[in-house]
């Protein structure tokens, strides 16, 4: 695996890869290197995952996942390195979306702008019950462009996407997972036990099944039900003839656990 500036990656056992938002010093805000270590890191891994299975997502720290953009960065920047700067997160985000594995996102601490867009582009998330969420951009006289415009709504409904956006107010955990933001929230020092316990259950699972099952929610719901039926039914097929799922209806048979092999 790679080493990179700003963001720290650790492999837990043999399929499970652990990635944390290394800038405690500014709330792991992102600036240009850190977005083109994450461009990189899901890059690579839509290129070729290997035995990864699953992948966390987290910040270093205990009060701040992400704050979003580095603003002291972008005080020096020019227009247009200000928009070169953001081609590289837009980037970052759409390989993120398309990385093949699922990517949870553990949220440490506060999750703010980009940070709470990165969350939501995330498969799923948990949080600890004290961190805070806020789409902070019009407060400083820009908009979500990381693609909260477009998530959120879809998480949350239009009308309550309308007032986090225009009104930029921060919510709670709790209301987070009432508008489901988040998956679960966890009480403070359990938020890795349980999102660990998560993730080894996906990397226990047909790692095959698990990828041509995220691309076809993924990919289906930007479509009508009858063509997303029709792309559902086209990833299944895929697996019919593969190892592990004759390996999944053996060990049934056999009473025993199966031994997936990604083939």
């Amino acid at each position: 695996m790679t080493t990179y500036e700003t963001i720290l990656t650790e492999t837990v056992g043999d399929h499970l890869l652990i990635v944390t938002l290394n800038r405690p010093e500014t709330g792991n805000a992102r600036n240009t290197q850190m977005g083109l270590d994450l461009l990189d890191l899901w890059t690579g891994l839509i290129d070729d995952p290997g035995e990864i299975r699953c992948v966390i997502l987290t910040g270093a720290g205990e009060k701040i996942f992400c704050a979003g953009g580095d603003l002291k960065q972008r005080k020096t920047l020019t227009p247009k390195q200000w928009q070169h700067q953001h081609e590289i997160f837009e980037r970052g985000r759409d390989a993120l979306l398309e990385c093949p594995i699922p990517v949870i996102a553990a949220i440490n601490g506060h999750a703010y702008a980009g940070g709470l867009e990165t969350v939501m582009v995330c498969d799923f998330a948990y949080a600890v019950s004290t961190a805070r969420f806020a789409l902070t951009e019009v407060t400083i006289g820009i908009m979500p462009g990381g693609g909260g415009t477009q998530t959120l709504p879809r998480i949350v409904g239009e009308r309550r996407a309308k007032e986090i956006i225009l009104t930029g107010r921060p919510f709670s955990a709790q209301q987070a997972l009432d508008w489901g933001i988040l998956n679960r929230v966890c009480e403070p020092g359990t938020l890795m036990d349980q999102v660990l316990e998560t993730a080894a259950t996906i990397c226990a699972n047909a790692p095959l099944s698990v990828r041509q099952a995220k691309k076809s929610i993924h990919h289906g719901l930007q479509m009508d039900l009858k063509r997303g039926l029709m792309f559902e039914i086209e990833a299944y097929n895929r697996l019919v003839d593969t190892d592990d799922r004759r390996e999944g209806v053996l060990a049934f048979n056999e009473k025993r656990k199966p031994v997936f092999k990604g083939q």
